[in-house]
This record gives structure tokens, C-alpha cells and sequence, in this order.
């Protein structure tokens, strides 16, 4: 029996699983259906021209169709996880090693600590995906031109993917699912329930994909897990097609706005840019185990970690912002307070890679699609 319940905001504590409970889940039970809802003055267009009036975008579509893998055929889900390892003394997750709240942990906790950790970033990744699931789908129907439908299309498809990827890993290895960041929240509903077409694509092609492929290719340098390595470069793989057609797509739009409608976008990108590197921080985990929030934040900004995180994020996104014409003179002092017009030079997505995006996909050494 289905159970639906509507709530006015998302959960706020950590939802938890055991064998049980992924075994009822394969089996008849009832099942409940959590909803939050959101309103959004969408206005829809139909294109009665069918022509291809963009190869590069028709070509981004090609390899959407090209490479869509099966999260359930190819991906080897019985890799083994790598096996726990104690912390010793003075050692740690960097920044908190040597923090006398930290040293007061017993190994046991060390070891929750990190479970933890890893399961509360991939549920951001889960939530972010489900959100982008649903601008794709927006697009299909509020995007100008047929080229731009069939690719949102496309790419709708391979946001389904991503969620049920994501899921998949957090119920069989992490066992658990942390609450959406309220951050990253504010971003998706901003994006979702805003009336401008284009705004959705630069929130969502530009800003929220260029967040995630940030995210996992720091995931994809530093995880222990062949199996967490794998999902990731599957997800980027889609990710880099989606972030280069909304670069080749906009450029041409922005342009041809008027300068006050250009300014509002660049506005915005630039305050997304300051969520994206201030608030999505997640304290949730570090709080469990005795930090305040306010000693967690200061432990993240100083990091390695942290500051590579911001270093790949702003790499990718200056120099999208330039090339569709974000980078404007009133919003370019904006950004080089925040230290980041040193990258304004490097390649951007509109340079689209082709030869990685039409490399075969592989799992180990078996060819999953050419």
C-alpha cells in the first residue's frame, strides 16, 4: 500500500539501514512516499522546426545515446569494500588529526567518523542529482529550440541514472542517507522555481554541474574504494557532455540580451558562486562526535582538501562564466575579491574534449560501450 505524506520541507535527521530493511525493500510491504512541494511559473514552448541548427549540440546528443551505461549491468557491484583501518594516534582525517576532541575518540568512532563522512558527502550527491533530474526535465519543455529539447531529454535520462546510482552505493555500502545541505537546497530551489528558461541553464549546466564535477573529480583522485571510483567515472563522464552543452548553447543567448538582463544573470552567478564556496559545508557529522559547527567550518576552510575543492570549482567555472559572457566589468571586481580571475584564461567547457567524450567506457579491462 502506498503512504504519501506531504511535508514542508525536507528531513533533517540521518535516515539509517540495515540488512532488514534493504531485504523489505525488495518484497511486498507498504511504502511510503515522503513529497515536498514547490511551485514554479514555467512557461513552455512548442518548436515546430525540426532541422539541426547546432552540430555541436547535435553531436553532444549522439554520444548521450552513445554511452548510456546501466547501473545495474555495468557497474560490478561485488567489488569488495576496502577494509577498515585503525587511526592510529596523532593521525586522522587532515585538520582534525591532533584536535583533542578528536585524539579523545576511541578507534571504534575513528572508524564510524569516516564512515560517516563519506556517507554524508554522497547523499549531498544524491539530493543534487534528484534535483537536477528535475531541471532536466524543465528544459525539455521551456528550452527555444529542438536541438536544446532532445538534449534535455537525454540528459534527463542520465540524471535518473546518476540518482539511482547514488542510491544504490549509499544503501548497499553506507547504509545510511544524511539530509540535503541546506545550502545546496536554497541553490536547487532557486533554479527549479525560477521563470527563466535561461536562468535554469546557467544555474544548473553552468554553476550546480560545474559544483559536482568539482566534487568528483576530487572524489575520483582520493577514494580507497574501486567500487566508489568506478560509479564516479561513469557520473563524470555524463557530467562533462552536460557542462559543454550548456557552455555551447548560452554563449550565443547571453550575448544577444540586453545589458541589464545580463547584468541580473552575472548577479547571480556570482552569489551562486558564494554559496557554492562558503555554505556547502556539512558539519552534520563532525557535530556527532563532539565539534560545534563553528570549529568544524574552520577545520574544512583550512584544509588541503577543502582549498583543492575550491581550486577545481572556480577552475571550471571562471572560465564558463567568461566564455557565455558572465564575466562582465560591474561583476568582474566582485570576483577577484574572492581571489578566483586567476583562472579566467584557462580552457573552458565550450573547448569541448571530444576525444575523452567519445573514448570507450570501461570497467576494468571489458568495454562497456564504443
Amino acid at each position: 500500500m502506498l503512504h504519501v505524506t506531504l511535508v514542508d520541507g525536507p528531513p533533517t535527521e540521518v535516515q539509517t539501514f540495515d540488512s532488514e530493511d534493504l531485504a523489505a525493500r525488495l518484497s511486498d510491504h507498504d511504502v511510503e512516499v515522503i513529497r515536498e512541494i514547490f511551485n514554479t511559473p514555467l512557461t513552455g514552448s512548442y518548436n515546430w522546426d525540426y532541422e539541426t541548427a547546432n552540430s555541436k549540440i547535435r553531436r553532444l546528443y549522439e554520444l548521450g545515446k552513445r554511452f548510456n551505461w546501466n547501473t545495474e549491468l555495468d557497474i560490478d557491484w561485488t567489488q569488495a569494500p576496502p577494509p577498515p583501518r585503525d587511526v592510529a594516534a596523532g593521525e586522522g582525517p587532515e585538520g582534525f588529526a591532533g584536535h583533542p576532541k578528536w585524539e579523545a575518540l576511541t578507534a571504534e568512532q575513528k572508524r564510524e567518523f569516516s564512515h560517516r563522512s563519506n556517507a554524508q558527502t554522497l547523499s549531498q550527491f544524491l539530493h543534487g542529482e534528484q534535483g537536477a533530474l528535475m531541471v532536466a526535465s524543465q528544459l525539455v519543455s521551456c528550452a527555444p529550440t529542438h536541438d536544446a529539447k532532445l538534449y534535455a531529454a537525454s540528459q534527463t535520462f542520465d540524471e535518473a541514472r546518476h540518482v539511482e546510482v547514488f542510491h544504490k552505493y549509499l544503501m548497499e555500502r553506507c547504509r545510511m542517507i544524511y539530509p540535503i545541505n541546506p545550502s545546496l537546497k536554497f541553490l536547487l530551489d532557486k533554479v527549479l522555481t525560477d521563470p527563466r528558461w535561461d536562468l535554469k541553464f546557467i544555474g544548473m549546466q553552468i554553476l550546480i554541474e560545474g559544483l559536482a564535477l568539482a566534487a568528483f573529480q576530487t572524489i575520483h583522485q582520493t577514494t580507497e574504494d574501486p567500487l566508489l571510483r568506478d560509479v564516479v567515472g561513469l557520473v563524470m563522464r555524463d557530467e562533462g557532455r552536460h557542462v559543454a552543452f550548456g557552455v555551447n548553447y548560452l554563449e550565443d543567448w547571453i550575448r544577444a540580451l540586453p545589458e541589464d538582463q545580463i547584468e541580473e544573470r552575472a548577479q547571480f552567478a556570482y552569489e551562486a558562486c558564494l554559496v557554492m564556496r562558503d555554505r556547502l559545508v556539512s558539519t552534520n557529522v563532525a557535530q556527532e562526535f563532539g565539534f560545534t559547527e563553528a570549529e568544524a567550518i574552520e577545520i574544512n576552510n583550512a584544509t588541503q582538501g577543502g582549498r583543492a575543492f575550491r581550486t577545481f570549482l572556480f577552475e571550471r567555472m571562471i572560465p564558463n562564466l567568461k566564455r557565455i559572457g558572465l564575466l562582465t566589468e560591474k561583476i568582474r571586481p566582485k570576483f577577484e575579491a574572492l581571489g578566483v580571475l586567476q583562472f579566467e584564461n584557462l580552457k573552458h567547457d565550450g573547448q569541448i574534449d571530444w576525444a575523452t567524450l567519445e573514448a570507450p567506457l570501461m570497467r576494468g579491462d571489458e568495454v562497456i560501450a564504443a
